[in-house]
């Protein structure tokens, strides 16, 4: 089974920036759709971005020109690099599978907070 491991949350004043990371133990982003999604509090699990394996991005509209997906097959990691952050971004970020309904156990996940 493959796992997922988030990094790169913290604390950010809006504006702010933060990478997060996803390491995959296994070699599954030549061949798999990855996306991020994030969980705020009280709120249900939402999809963020997905990035195919031919590197083809789609966003939510919600973060659209301010976020951006990327992957290193190399090391088998998926990123997401977030700029203008905004408190409403606060939420625990994840990632997973980006397509169809079948998903990999999920990780522990990162938090980011946007906060002054």
């Amino acid at each position: 089974q493959v796992q997922l491991v988030e990094s790169g949350g913290g604390l950010v004043q809006p504006g702010g920036s933060l990478r997060l990371s996803c390491a995959a133990s296994g070699s599954i982003l030549r061949s798999y759709t990855m996306g991020w999604y994030r969980q705020a509090p009280g709120q249900a699990r939402e999809w963020v971005a997905r990035i195919t394996n031919g590197g083809s991005t789609t966003y939510a509209d919600t973060v659209k020109g301010r976020f951006t997906i990327s992957t290193d097959n190399t090391k088998n990691t998926v990123y997401l690099q977030m700029n203008s952050l905004k408190p409403e971004d606060t939420a625990i970020y994840y990632c997973n599978l980006g397509s169809g309904s079948f998903r990999l156990s999920w990780g522990q996940g990162t938090q980011v907070t946007v906060a002054s």
